[in-house]
């Protein structure tokens, strides 16, 4: 089970910090990561983190976001910095085993998902 948490409404230009905490005691094998669904539109990748720590980024967040986890939290985080209002959208967070890495921006790598929190960045 995983619980996101962190979203609400910012200025442009501002910061938010998302955090997802899984429930589990192989939260460490797993590889993290976030999504984000802006109204009207498809779901698309955001970040993600392998257990080795590895990051990857969208290349519209990348030098804006930051993605880290702390294992024995069993939590990710996702530091977003000089927000626009085009990141506005519900963030999920979702967990992957076996992920592989030229696939690790594809959904269904991912097998499970939280329920999303909302970021609203007005401009």
């Amino acid at each position: 089970q995983l619980q996101a948490s962190g979203g609400g409404l910012v200025q442009a230009g501002g910061s938010l910090r998302l955090s997802c905490t899984a429930s589990g005691r192989t939260f460490s094998t797993y590889t993290m990561t976030w999504f984000r669904q802006a109204p009207g539109k498809e779901r698309e990748f955001v970040a993600a983190i392998r257990n080795v720590g590895t990051q990857h980024y969208a290349d519209s967040v990348k030098a804006r976001f930051s993605m880290s986890r702390d294992n024995a939290k069993n939590t990710v985080y996702l530091q977003m910095n000089s927000l626009k209002p085009e990141d506005t959208a519900l963030y999920y967070c979702a967990a992957g085993r076996g992920v592989i890495l030229s696939e690790a921006r594809k959904q269904s790598q991912y097998q499970y998902w939280g329920q999303g929190t909302l970021v609203t960045v007005s401009s």
